[in-house]
């Protein structure tokens, strides 16, 4: 079936190539969203829930690279638009002015100024002289002609132009309602996993306060008839309760000592990243109060003076690519495929870079999102 863009160009008067071009540039095929997984598991321990929350929090964190894809896609399409919109009236105007052109040429025909054929055969003194005069006749009518017809044309591609724009336009806007709304249901389950952790985990340090209530108990009562072994009993009970606390993970320490870039440009990036340590992941946001991981690398190379799109897929495109021997700080480094993360390096195979929801900005391992997709460098 064919989509809306091709149906259009396809009404488009073929001298209008230029502009046939440009729209369709515009017909770019959105693809399609990922499905996600009903939120059919029941986690029966604090890991379990744990481990959901880590799996679906990647999930919105590829959805939230899909939405900002969608979004700049969204903002070029509508300048389009903008654009087709404004050469329409262009040609319009340049049609109602060759119309008046044709106007002016028949009013001087019809009170005298121009022949008309009959008047041409009648005045004329020979034959020669009536050829001469009829072949200026039709000259200025085909003229009159080209005149509208190249007008007329003009207006109908550039309506058609309109048209596919328009329609491209508003595909992208119906592409980033639907993300946003895969990322509401992804944040729903995430809310449903997390208070899962929370009552597990609460039940499991319930469970082990008992235990270690328990096992006190016992303790005692081996106390009563030997201490030695009381002993040796509340020694082995110490152990268990302190094994009990889950640990948490830490972020990479900060680099001891400070990092210098190649160039004046990604040092003012390194440093405008390195600040915004501590603050939170939110989905879509470019700060400064908060970041995604592209929104990160957007707010910081935007104060080192270079422009990057909203969207880690995009960003990944730009620049030259670099190998991890060759890696600098200021370089960036994309994980997954398709891409949908991205980080800072900043030296001694360490990266700034926002994780994930619930997360905040901090230095890790370069190594800690698993496989490198691409290594890029902006500046220096």
């Amino acid at each position: 079936m064919a989509s809306p863009c091709t149906s259009a160009l396809g009404r488009v008067h073929p001298g209008r190539r230029a502009l046939i071009t440009v729209v369709g540039a515009l017909c770019v095929a959105l693809a399609p969203l990922p499905a996600l997984a009903a939120p059919t598991e029941e986690p029966t321990s604090s890991a379990e829930a744990a481990a959901l929350i880590a799996a679906r929090g990647h999930d919105l964190e590829v959805l939230t690279e899909e939405f900002n894809t969608a979004r700049e896609t969204l903002l070029t399409d509508q300048a389009a638009a903008a654009a087709a919109a404004a050469a329409v009236t262009d040609a319009q105007a340049a049609l109602t002015a060759a119309q008046g052109q044709v106007v002016d040429v028949a009013r001087s025909a019809y009170t005298g100024n121009q022949l008309s054929s009959l008047e041409a055969m009648l005045t004329s003194d020979s034959a020669d002289q009536l050829v001469d005069r009829v072949g200026t006749l039709e000259t200025i009518a085909d003229h009159s002609n080209s005149v509208l017809g190249t007008a007329q044309a003009a207006n109908e591609a550039a309506a058609a132009a309109e048209k596919a724009a328009s329609e491209t336009a508003a595909a992208a806007a119906d592409q980033v309602e639907r993300v946003a709304a895969q990322q509401a249901d992804l944040q729903s389950q995430i809310a449903e996993y997390q208070a899962d952790y929370d009552r597990l985990s609460a039940e499991e340090k319930a469970a082990a306060l008992a235990a270690a209530a328990a096992a006190h108990a016992a303790e005692q009562e081996a106390a009563a008839s030997a201490s030695a072994s009381s002993s040796s009993a509340t020694s082995s009970g110490s152990s268990s309760a302190s094994s009990s606390g889950g640990g948490s993970s830490t972020p990479a320490p900060a680099p001891s000592t400070p990092i210098v870039a190649s160039s004046g440009a990604a040092q003012t990036a390194v440093d405008t990243a390195m600040a915004q340590r501590g603050k939170p992941y939110v989905w879509a946001a470019s700060g400064p109060g908060s970041y995604d991981c592209s929104g990160l690398m957007q707010y910081a190379y935007k104060a080192a003076g270079i422009s990057l799109p909203h969207s880690s897929a995009m960003q990944s495109r730009m620049g030259q690519a670099v190998s991890r021997a060759d890696l600098r700080p200021g370089d960036m480094i994309f994980f997954y495929s398709p891409v949908s993360h991205v980080g800072m390096y900043i030296g001694n195979g360490q990266m700034v870079h926002a994780p994930t929801s619930g997360d905040v900005v901090k230095v890790a391992s370069i190594d800690v999102m698993g496989s490198i997709t691409a290594m890029r460098r902006l500046a220096g």
